[in-house]
């Protein structure tokens, strides 16, 4: 009997807690604040408009003055090729330049004439230099990425890293899919404060994930990825759209 009371009396108990609870939807609570959490997601896409290769050149010469000599003459032949191609002064950026000492492990041996016979410890010596220039270019005529890099390879560039296509005015197409996946969330906040018989105040705090472009194929350019002379019929080669993501979180308060 006393066991049936006492259950009686905790699901009594848990109602009223639970009504309480209920009651100060879209009131004032002493100490604390009613908000509600909604969220939105947004996409938008963009086509690359430019295209990067980096490259390098590399020379070894006994002589430091040798070797940066003849990577100034075999920059300055690509610079000239870049620039005849239509690509920008701007666009033509040095990422690193190196000046290494080249050493060689060598072994002292001399001729025994009595046992035992020690021979002396080797050593380093200084052969020569190598330096190396690192260069990135910014191709914006899509259509003439592959004829440049084929041409970067017949003028003497090692090390060609690319092609890497790109939207160069990210952000603009970021804020696109920022806008549509606030406006969702907006919508979605109207529309439940609506349901729940409460009225939006402020913005307490907002949240935003994504950001990571995707890639898709939605789009070709007219690639000549052989050398320049080749005289081969340039390829179709896919540079795609970026699919642009963005994930937002608006709490509101609410009374």
């Amino acid at each position: 009997m006393l066991l049936a009371v006492a259950g009686a009396l905790y699901l009594f108990a848990l109602s009223a807690n639970t009504i309480a609870e209920y009651k100060y939807i879209g009131r004032d609570v002493p100490g604390e604040q009613t908000t509600i959490s909604v969220s939105g997601d947004g996409e938008a896409y963009a086509a690359p408009d430019i295209a990067t290769v980096s490259f390098s050149i590399t020379n070894e010469s006994k002589q430091s003055t040798e070797a940066r000599k003849v990577v100034d003459e075999k920059m300055k032949k690509i610079h000239d090729f870049l620039t005849a191609s239509g690509v920008l002064e701007k666009d033509i950026k040095t990422t690193g330049y190196n000046l290494s000492p080249k050493y060689e492990w060598q072994e002292q041996r001399i001729v025994c004439i009595a046992y035992p016979c020690d021979q002396p410890p080797g050593k380093q010596v200084l052969t020569g230099y190598e330096v190396t220039q690192s260069v990135e270019v910014k191709v914006r005529k899509l259509d003439d990425a592959g004829k440049i890099l084929g041409g970067l390879s017949d003028n003497g560039a090692t090390n060609l890293s690319g092609l890497n296509f790109m939207v160069e005015n990210e952000d603009a197409v970021q804020r696109e899919a920022r806008e549509e996946a606030i406006a969702k969330a907006k919508t979605k906040a109207e529309e439940l404060a609506k349901d729940l018989g409460v009225s939006l105040v402020r913005i307490v705090s907002f949240n935003e994930g994504g950001n990571y472009p995707i890639y898709y194929g939605r789009a070709s350019a007219k690639m000549e990825l052989m050398s320049a002379d080749s005289g081969m019929p340039p390829a179709d080669i896919p540079v795609g759209e970026n699919k642009y993501t963005s994930n937002v979180t608006i709490v509101y308060e609410i009374r």
